[in-house]
């Protein structure tokens, strides 16, 4: 099959390797979509992702497709199976696992991370981590459920109630499905701050109530403008220094500072203890998506989601190495890789 091979920092070679062997309790999937995600990013840099990723190593988390095979002891599923994946695989039985923590599972696997991936034509799992795609559910769509349920444990933490008002800090993918969470979730003014023009209009067009160039605006006067005054919450999905520090000083007093965009390991912010004790500000961070990719999938196959208006291009493995090398291409929008490309 033809996958690429993640080797080191900037090297992803695209090789002719053996189909995965289907254990017992394992599906074999024939990939269709596979997001290019922020985490991808990160570890072609040379720094770490939400887990060690030890070369070679075939990425790729965020994926859907049909079921080619199945293992003798998979009882959920057969072939031809339309479906998308949880990549991350708790063992059930550390402590973390058997203190409802499991995304702090000691003995994890990460399909793409620390186990081969989707950015290859077929990629096996267990049949645990499966959940079949609705009717009306595409592969594009289906490959994004594991962003959004990332998305969601972020959010179960935004402490967002009806009538809130929330900033966004970002536009992309995943600023986007905040943005859409957040509406659902009760807010009754959401602000976007995003740089990039057309990622502005999709953010105005999936009902954003203000969208604001923090390069050529003064974000608080442009927020005053449109009478939010006293943010509840504030979610950065840049994971930069700059943005988070910026998250902290327009965050209104009581409010929570989600800080969900993934920095390099290396990377330190400013806080002024002062800024956090006079307004009572929680800060919070969001790992990864425990519990929560079937509730990601029900909103997919409900409609109650837009994860399209943000796809730029879907693109063949051969692309791959560019796309992660290029922050140009990846500021146009989502890039989608369909491996039969």
């Amino acid at each position: 099959m033809k996958s690429a091979v993640f080797y080191g920092r900037h090297d992803i070679r695209i090789e002719n390797r053996p189909i995965p062997a289907v254990g017992a309790h394992d599906v074999l999937i024939q990939v269709k979509a596979c997001g290019v995600c922020g985490t991808d990013v990160h570890i072609f840099e040379g720094d770490k992702g939400a887990a060690e990723t030890h070369p070679p190593t075939v990425l790729g988390h965020e994926f859907s497709g049909v079921i080619a095979d199945t293992g003798s002891a998979v009882t959920r599923y057969r072939k031809g199976d339309r479906v998308c994946v949880d990549p991350n695989y708790y063992c059930g039985a550390c402590e973390f696992c058997r203190d409802g923590m499991a995304h702090y599972c000691t003995h994890m696997t990460g399909y793409g991370t620390t186990v081969d991936g989707a950015f290859a034509e077929y990629c096996a799992v267990n049949e645990k981590q499966v959940y079949p795609l609705g009717d009306g559910t595409s592969f594009q769509q289906g490959a994004m459920t594991e962003p959004i349920a990332c998305c969601l444990h972020g959010m179960d933490m935004c402490e967002i109630r009806p009538g809130s008002h929330v900033a966004v800090i970002g536009g992309g993918m995943i600023g986007l499905i905040m943005v859409q969470l957040a509406r659902l979730a009760g807010a009754s003014r959401i602000a976007l701050l995003e740089p990039v023009e057309g990622k502005r209009a999709v953010g105005k067009a999936l009902g954003t109530d203000v969208c604001i160039d923090p390069l050529h605006e003064d974000v608080p006067t442009a927020l005053a403008a449109h009478g939010m005054l006293c943010l509840n919450t504030v979610i950065e999905c840049v994971g930069r220094p700059a943005t988070i520090e910026q998250a902290i000083e327009l965050a209104g007093p009581k409010a929570v500072v989600m800080m969900f965009g993934l920095t390099r390991p290396d990377e330190a912010i400013a806080v002024k203890p002062f800024t956090v004790f006079q307004k009572e500000i929680v800060l919070k961070a969001s790992y990864i998506n425990p519990y929560t990719q079937r509730r990601a999938l029900d909103l997919i196959d409900s409609g109650r989601l837009d994860v399209t208006s943000m796809v730029h291009a879907v693109c063949g493995l051969d692309r791959l190495a560019d796309i992660l090398g290029s922050p140009q291409e990846r500021s146009l929008g989502k890039f989608i890789i369909d491996p039969s490309l």
